[in-house]
């Protein structure tokens, strides 16, 4: 299923940035960060643009059902009903890829040095996300990166950019996402996609900037 309004959108600007990308690289802004974590320059860009095209593409993982929703525009003044899919899905570039790099990090280092970070992520997304009606499971894009990085460089500064992307993807996933589903059911009909357009964009920096932390 392609959740195309935002995944449009979000493929839209990263081929508008994409010089920028290639010209972070070419100065290893990014690149080094991910070379000493062990992926190539090559692997890096590769990484980043399925995450960015994965991000159109939701994996459904119940039965998908059309419903009418209503919405509402001009400040409330205007409702028109569209036909919109409902159900629970996962986003591939969202949470498939991202959940597949934290299980290969987690074989580079200690298991305990990632508990207690993961542990204060899951704790803390769980009370900081919001449900949005109409939207879903929503949560600050800049929230998920700048906590994980706390709290990696406090509980695990000798593996602090691995712990990073691995206590921020999961602990959002898992704190903001899953642990939030039943209130996101009950507030919004339509489809609901873990690490999907409300926290994708949060599970996105997690990556770019523990490739930063090394």
């Amino acid at each position: 299923m392609f959740f195309l309004p935002i995944g449009i959108l979000i493929f839209i600007l990263f081929i508008l940035f994409l010089p920028i990308l290639f010209i972070l690289g070419y100065f290893h802004i990014i690149t080094i960060g991910f070379e000493k974590l062990g992926f190539s320059s090559e692997a890096t860009i590769l990484i980043l643009l399925l995450m960015l095209i994965g991000s159109m593409i939701n994996i459904p993982l119940t039965k998908r059902k059309l419903v009418y929703v209503e919405e509402r525009s001009f400040f409330g003044f205007l409702r028109t009903t569209k036909l919109r899919p409902s159900g629970i899905a996962v986003n591939l570039g969202g949470a498939v890829i991202p959940i597949l790099l934290s299980i290969y990090f987690l074989t580079l280092i200690p298991l305990n040095s990632v508990l207690v970070p993961l542990i204060l992520m899951i704790i803390s997304l769980k009370f900081l996300a919001r449900v949005v009606p109409g939207r879903g499971i929503v949560i600050p894009a800049l929230l998920p990166p700048f906590l994980a990085l706390g709290f990696a460089l406090i509980f695990a500064p000798d593996f602090a950019a691995p712990c990073a992307f691995i206590s921020g993807v999961l602990g959002t996933l898992i704190g903001g996402d899953i642990l939030n589903l039943p209130k996101a059911r009950k507030a919004s009909s339509g489809l609901i996609s873990i690490g999907g357009a409300g926290v994708f964009d949060g599970i996105f920096l997690v990556g770019i900037i523990s490739a930063l932390l090394t």
